[in-house]
């Protein structure tokens, strides 16, 4: 039994708890449960130490964790979605999402270098509207691919696009989807290099197009990727999908992904494979 100055203590102590927890001191694993300390997450890239399990980042993480000294030299700012459709509320929306993440758009462009080899790296952010994909982030998966081109360095795409093509934008989405397929078939008529990472979630327009097209695709443990989401196929087809479907070992042991690759062997993993793909670019600057 408690006595009143034990249960004020109690209660004391959850309130505390209860308050580091919402002060982001604490996260709760999504798969496994188990309690973590935030900075002991951070300095495992944001993987589970009990079950591996590997959390959301943004792409200013992904730019820390991947690209040579953390830098990215950022290219095509400034360029920002129209409301061709008039969608209702959808100004209000897009602003929330510019003070939310202090973003343009949900995709950061520009130059790097990973283990030395120089890229065009492109990263779409979950954090705004989904990684939803509008007119502004086909253009810029555009104009990165061209930049490729130009400058003859592998293209590097990163996706978080949860959102597929935005509704907002209608048919105008729709369209980056031949539009950014295209571009990436000039690549690879030119035998440039382009590298995918998918990580959670990738889907709908953008798995459909630009994020699906890689000479190499490389995958985050447990990513769910695919065009419709496993629930709404279920309900469509009346059946029972295979434990897994539409995750990213499932994708692999079906020939769709080439790498399955832990974040915290992502980036050397990426580098041997640019060192190979990038060997060919090397014979004909050298000829050059």
């Amino acid at each position: 039994m408690f006595s009143r100055k034990n249960l004020h203590t109690r209660n004391t102590h959850k309130d505390k708890k209860k308050s580091k927890l919402e002060d982001g001191l604490w996260l709760k694993c999504d798969s496994c449960g188990e309690i973590l300390y935030r900075r002991e997450l951070e300095e495992s890239y944001w993987i589970c130490p009990k079950c591996s399990f590997h959390f959301r980042i943004g792409h200013k993480t992904y730019i820390k964790l991947l690209l040579d000294d953390g830098k990215l030299d950022e290219v095509d700012k400034g360029l920002i979605p129209t409301d061709p459709l008039k969608f209702p509320k959808y100004k209000e929306k897009y602003k929330v999402a510019t003070r939310k993440t202090g973003l343009e758009e949900g995709i950061v462009s520009g130059r790097a270098s990973i283990q030395g080899v120089p890229v065009i790296f492109t990263a779409t952010d979950f954090s705004f509207m989904g990684g939803s994909m509008g007119s502004v982030i086909g253009e810029k998966v555009a104009r990165g691919a061209r930049h490729a081109l130009a400058e003859r360095k592998p293209f590097v795409m990163l996706t978080a696009s949860g959102g597929g093509a935005r509704m907002q934008e209608g048919i105008f989405s729709l369209m980056q989807m031949t539009k950014t397929s295209a571009e990436i078939a000039l690549l690879k008529q030119e035998g440039i290099p382009y590298v995918n990472i998918l990580t959670h979630p990738t889907m709908a327009g953008v798995m459909a197009s630009f994020a699906s097209l890689g000479d190499v695709i490389i995958a985050e443990p447990g990513a769910l990727l695919g065009f419709t989401g496993p629930r709404v196929i279920e309900q469509t087809i009346g059946e029972k999908l295979p434990p897994g479907f539409q995750r990213s070992e499932f994708l692999l042991e079906h020939g769709f992904v080439d790498i399955v690759c832990s974040r915290k062997e992502l980036r050397d993993t990426l580098g041997r494979i640019l060192s190979i793909l990038t060997e060919s670019l090397k014979e004909e600057s050298a000829q050059a």
